[in-house]
């Protein structure tokens, strides 16, 4: 038995990145992991930079980047609000590659916290584009 769709949404300041009925959704919160089905209690929880799976309302798995945001399990709807997501074919490697070499350099003289935490935000960031381009081509180890 497959479970109860419900209605899911993505949103970034540019574009309404998804919108429809999934089966079942998994990100990572500041504090771990998450799946949510329907039905889920109603919470709202910041979200961190990874990778966001999203299991449609016909089964099919569709992977896709984050970065940091707020999630919010509502009655009859969850939405997730975040500063960008791609999906894996919008992805340009190269410039994900070249972004987390500077991120990494940076982080090597980095001398105050806010610059440390910035360098391995962007080392994250970079790392978790990297991942999802990467499952463009096995979706099915999404």
């Amino acid at each position: 038995m497959m479970p109860a769709p419900y209605s899911f949404e993505v949103h970034t300041p540019y574009r309404l990145f998804f919108s429809g009925r999934v089966q079942a959704i998994s990100l990572t919160l500041v504090d771990g992991e998450i799946g949510v089905y329907a039905n889920h209690s109603r919470f709202t929880a910041p979200v961190v930079s990874c990778i966001l799976r999203i299991t449609d309302d016909k089964g099919v798995l569709r992977p896709a980047f984050i970065t940091d945001g707020i999630l919010e399990m509502k009655e009859f709807k969850t939405i997730l609000i975040v500063d960008a997501a791609e999906w894996p074919e919008e992805i340009d490697p190269a410039r994900a590659r070249a972004a987390k070499e500077t991120a990494e350099k940076n982080l090597e003289t980095a001398l105050m916290k806010f610059e440390i935490d910035s360098a391995k935000s962007k080392i994250r960031r970079a790392e978790y584009r990297l991942k999802a381009y990467e499952l463009r081509k096995n979706k099915e180890t999404a």
